[in-house]
């Protein structure tokens, strides 16, 4: 009698865990895909942003992709992710390289795609971990799934952090350029593009000549790349 109703205990127990994480893809799966078509008002790093400082302000403006220069688009993938058009996600040559990298006693780098960096803006944190990396893991699955590359895109460049406070193109454009986003020339979204590594320590109010470099050298990548042309098929 003790081990039936253990028995019944446990399978008791499965089936409710299984339902717990079917609720929970189907929730998550559900909002991923709504935001497909939706634009999300604000994310995850925006709201921790406010919590961290709310006397400070935190400056955010939407713009649509046909208000995006291409120029700029092409900017952020030559500068973060090269292979965006080609990987579903992941980039597994990078993560090869880091590997290596790592086993050769060199310090360990990211290797994270657009579609990484938009999963862990929009829905999770900036601290290392190995829970924060499967979560991060687990929604980009879902993003690459419901999503087309060019929303992808169109999404980071509206929610990636360009400096303390300042997220996505919109605002980064009228607080760095005094202009709107559809007006930045090629050397400006460069130097957009070139403070994504690290927003908190380069200044795009007086670029620094490690800045002025790296903004030179994404613009090279760019012609690499064919330019503007390299995006033209998502």
């Amino acid at each position: 009698m003790a081990r039936a109703r253990a028995h019944w205990w446990f399978r008791w127990a499965l089936r409710a865990l299984f339902s717990l994480v079917l609720i929970l893809v189907v929730a998550t799966g559900g909002l991923v895909l709504a935001l497909r078509w939706i634009d999300p008002p604000t994310s995850a790093f925006m709201v921790l942003a406010r919590r961290a400082s709310p006397q400070a302000r935190v400056e955010h403006q939407w713009v649509d992709w046909d208000r995006i220069p291409p120029h700029l688009a092409a900017a952020v993938v030559a500068a973060e992710d090269q292979r965006f058009l080609m990987h579903n996600g992941f980039d597994l040559y990078a993560i090869r390289d880091v590997l290596e990298e790592a086993r050769a006693g060199a310090r360990l780098r990211g290797a994270s795609t657009i579609s990484q960096q938009v999963a862990k803006n929009l829905f999770l944190w900036p601290a290392r971990s190995y829970v924060r990396k499967g979560l991060e893991a687990y929604f980009t699955v879902f993003i690459e799934l419901c999503w087309t590359k060019r929303r992808i895109l169109e999404v980071y460049l509206n929610i990636v952090e360009f400096g303390p406070g300042v997220f996505g193109a919109g605002a980064a454009s009228k607080r760095y350029f005094g202009r709107p986003a559809d007006r930045l020339t090629e050397s400006q979204a460069a130097l957009l593009a070139a403070v994504l590594p690290s927003p908190h320590r380069f200044d795009l109010d007086d670029p620094s000549p490690t800045l002025n470099s790296r903004a030179t050298r994404i613009i090279k990548q760019m012609r690499l790349l064919y330019g503007t042309r390299y995006l033209r098929r998502i």
